[in-house]
């Protein structure tokens, strides 16, 4: 086989290579959005499991994330903090792939100073992605808004039995944030 043949097999095997997954990831990212629709209208309940220091805000509050809005595209789930109701976890699916926004609202419904920042979960991360378990590298829009928060990547995780949901943050590659919620019955 002559020289110009092998280069154009070798480029066409990379692109189709490419082609097939992107195409597996973008099925991957579809199917964890689709184990995520089918809690809509169930309830989770929980608490703070990290960080244990006793002034954190979260401290001995309950938690409760519910599905309340499911479309082909987005999944809204507001997560109650106590009696706080200001923070809904918006999951889009997007061209780029999933997203995950935090949208925080004042009592009268105004977007607070620092809210809608999140992450996309993109094809270049190495971050475990499954049909349980999904994470969301902070975004640019990210980066800008909370500086210190550009090396943030949010988890969201189920068990294998829809049972309990696992919400956590890692900044700077070191545990931050961590709310386990078990399914209200």
């Amino acid at each position: 086989m002559n020289d110009l043949i092998k280069s154009k097999c070798l480029i066409f095997g990379a692109l189709l290579f490419c082609a097939l997954s992107t195409q597996a990831e973008t099925q991957q990212k579809n199917v964890f959005f689709a184990t995520l629709s089918k809690l809509c209208g169930s309830s989770y309940d929980g608490v703070m499991t990290f960080p244990s220091d006793a002034q954190h805000e979260f401290k001995d509050k309950p938690l409760r994330a519910h599905f309340a809005e499911c479309t082909d595209q987005k999944l809204s789930i507001p997560f109650q903090v106590g009696d706080d109701t200001s923070r809904t976890w918006l999951i889009r699916q997007t061209e780029a792939g999933l997203e995950l926004k935090h949208d925080h609202r004042h009592k009268d419904g105004t977007p607070d100073d620092v809210t809608m920042y999140g992450g996309s979960a993109k094809q270049s991360t190495s971050i475990l992605q499954s049909t349980f378990s999904h994470s969301f590298p902070a975004d640019e829009y990210t980066q800008n808004l909370i500086p210190e928060a550009a090396t943030n990547v949010w988890t969201i995780s189920l068990s294998d039995d829809l049972e309990t949901l696992t919400y956590h943050l890692e900044r700077h590659g070191k545990p931050r944030f961590t709310a386990v919620l078990n399914k209200v019955k």
